[in-house]
Formats: structure tokens, C-alpha cells, sequence
């Protein structure tokens, strides 16, 4: 491990922790050597409850502050903060995020480890110290998930990730799996397991192409809740798979009205199309790499055309845009960010 003098004013570790694990811990024993102050980074802090992401912001708090001593509980910050799919923008919200909680600081110093590729994250901070320190654990949260997600038995399982898990987090992680939102995700593992077999066989790694509608009138949008796995219960964008022989904005507007039953005219909608965005970061969807056209169309009436919910989708409702910022952690993958895109809810 590198250490330095505390010679910063603010450490700052950032991670998901889903869950933290040993391999996190010493990235925060190098952050209270280097600075009095440590503020921790949580990122997807607003996410739906998902496979890749099970634990919300505050019990992630809770799992690292069940490891850390009382004094190291005194001297540590957390920060919540979104994925933006925007390196630009996620970085300038954690800045924000972590000078609001220590804004006399003047220095800072960023500790971390590069693992792999996702790391490149470390290097939108060029006015922040680096300090790298030797990732020697090789801990991957994607494999402790898995054994949780597949555990047929919770003692076994959770022994087997003891060089991996403080005895605190085992702890925490026991009482967690007792909430029934344990096993909701465990349906949605398996439901994903099946979806990612279905497809092992291909040559190469698929690359899913899907189309996306926003339907805005009358300071509303229009918007499904999904009724099967994965995300189900999450509210979505009206949307789905392009047929092989089919246009994309023809698909749009098939899907929504698959889904929907939007009683408005094709015409209508052309007219009311206003733009049209690639969403195409790679950590977008669970299911695997998936690119969705997202077409947004202001239909600019004084009234909401009907609408009934079918196929996939369990509901469909017109929702007033104002209350949809307070519903960020119940959309499926990423549609608040495309909502967020088009409408500029933040």
C-alpha cells in the first residue's frame, strides 16, 4: 500500500460498493492516512434496485459503516451521486457533491486502483492528486453478487465469500437477503441467466438494437410500467426491438402503440416529432449491449388522448413531468437519463 503524509485537506474514494468488499478496504485505510477529512463517492446511487445494482445509496452507508471503527466513522463523508452516461457531467456533480460537504477544503486527493478498463474514471479529476494504490485482492463484486443471487443455501454461501466480506458486511448481508426485495432480484438473476444462454451460442457478442418514445402533452408524459422481468414494476419508455425489415421510427411508433393504444393519429405523430437520440453507452441495459434510438414527440394538445396499457407493459399513464424527478430510483436501466435528456428535469 502508498501512503503519504497528511499534507490534503480531503481524501476521496469513489465507487459503487455493490456490496464493499475487501478489496475496497484499503483504498479507504490509504484515504485516512493521506487526509483528516475522507469523502466517499457513491456512484449509480439512484438506480432502480437491479441485479447489477441491489443495494441503495444508504444501505451501502450502512454496509461500510458496520466495517469501519467508531474513529474512522467520525472523520468520513458520503456523497450520493447519479450516472450522468456523460463523463463530463458525472464529473463535475462529484466535484459539487464533495466541495459541498467540505467546502473550506482547498486541497484534495483522489485514492484509487486501476483494475481494468472501467477505471478510466480516475482521470476526469486532473485538478485533484492521484494516489494510486496496487489492487493486490483482485476481488471482482460481480462474482460475490453472483453467489448471493445463487445461493441455495445463505450460511454456505456467505462462508464461502468470508476472505472476501468483513465479518460486519457477512453480517449485514444476512440480515439484507431477508428483505423481499432479496427475492425479487434472485427472479430477475435467473430470468437474465436465461436471456444471456439463449444467446451463448452466437459467434459474437450480440449487440441488441431497441427504439424508445417519449410522448409529452400537456406538462405530461406518457409512460409504461413493465410487467415482466427484468425491471418489472419499473416504469419505462413505450419501446422495444426493431423488427428485422423495419425503419426505426416506424418501430417507435409501432411499440408505442403496442403498448399504449395512443389514440392519435400516424400523422399526428410525424408532425409532432421533435428530435431524435442515440443512447448508446455500453452499461445501459442489463440484458447486454443494447443501443436504443429514443424519438421524442410533443403532441402540444390541451387534453390526453387515451390510452390502455397492453402487450408487455402492466400499466400505461400519463405522469406530470414536475413529479417525475422524485421517481428517479423506479425507472428501468436508463430512462430517467433519456427523460432527463429531452425534458431537462435536472
Amino acid at each position: 500500500m502508498v501512503t503519504q503524509d497528511k499534507q490534503v485537506d480531503v481524501a476521496v474514494v469513489i465507487g459503487r460498493f455493490q456490496p464493499y468488499h475487501a478489496g475496497h478496504a484499503p483504498l479507504l485505510a490509504a484515504a485516512f492516512d493521506a487526509a483528516e477529512n475522507v469523502v466517499v463517492v457513491l456512484g449509480s446511487s439512484f438506480h432502480a434496485r437491479s441485479v447489477k445494482n441491489p443495494f441503495t445509496w444508504q444501505e451501502r452507508v450502512a454496509m461500510m459503516k458496520s466495517a469501519l471503527s467508531e474513529e474512522q466513522r467520525a472523520r468520513v463523508q458520503f456523497a450520493a451521486v447519479r450516472d450522468y452516461y456523460d463523463d463530463g457531467r458525472w464529473a463535475q456533480a462529484v466535484q459539487i457533491k464533495v466541495k459541498a460537504l467540505q467546502p473550506e477544503a482547498q486541497s484534495f486527493t483522489l485514492v484509487g486502483h486501476f483494475k481494468d478498463a472501467s477505471s478510466y474514471y480516475l482521470s476526469r479529476f486532473p485538478h485533484w492528486n492521484l494516489l494510486e494504490i496496487d489492487n493486490t485482492t483482485q476481488i471482482d463484486a460481480t462474482a460475490i453478487r453472483r453467489i448471493l443471487f445463487e445461493a441455495e443455501d445463505l450460511e454456505v454461501s456467505l462462508s464461502v465469500l468470508e476472505n472476501m466480506l468483513s465479518l460486519p458486511v457477512r453480517q449485514y448481508l444476512k440480515a439484507w437477503c431477508t428483505l423481499p426485495a432479496y427475492s425479487a432480484l434472485v427472479e430477475e438473476y435467473r430470468g437474465l441467466q436465461k436471456y444471456k444462454a439463449a444467446w451463448a451460442a452466437a459467434p459474437y457478442p450480440p449487440i441488441f438494437c431497441t427504439v424508445d418514445s417519449v410522448v409529452r402533452t400537456n406538462q405530461h408524459v406518457l409512460l409504461i410500467q413493465r410487467g415482466g422481468f427484468p425491471g418489472k414494476g419499473l416504469w419505462a419508455l413505450p419501446g422495444g426491438f426493431l423488427d428485422p425489415h423495419e425503419r426505426l421510427q416506424r418501430a417507435a411508433v409501432r411499440e408505442l402503440r403496442e403498448e399504449t393504444k395512443l389514440a392519435v393519429l400516424d400523422s399526428t405523430l410525424e408532425n409532432a416529432l421533435v428530435d431524435v437520440k442515440v443512447f448508446d453507452h455500453p452499461e445501459r441495459s442489463q440484458r447486454g449491449r443494447t443501443i436504443t434510438h429514443a424519438f421524442y414527440f410533443d403532441l402540444k394538445l390541451d387534453h390526453f388522448p387515451d390510452i390502455e396499457a397492453d402487450d408487455d407493459a402492466a400499466a400505461a399513464k400519463w405522469l406530470a413531468i414536475d413529479d417525475i424527478v422524485a421517481m428517479e430510483d423506479q425507472f428501468f436501466d436508463d430512462h430517467f437519463h433519456i427523460l432527463d435528456h429531452f425534458l431537462q428535469l435536472s
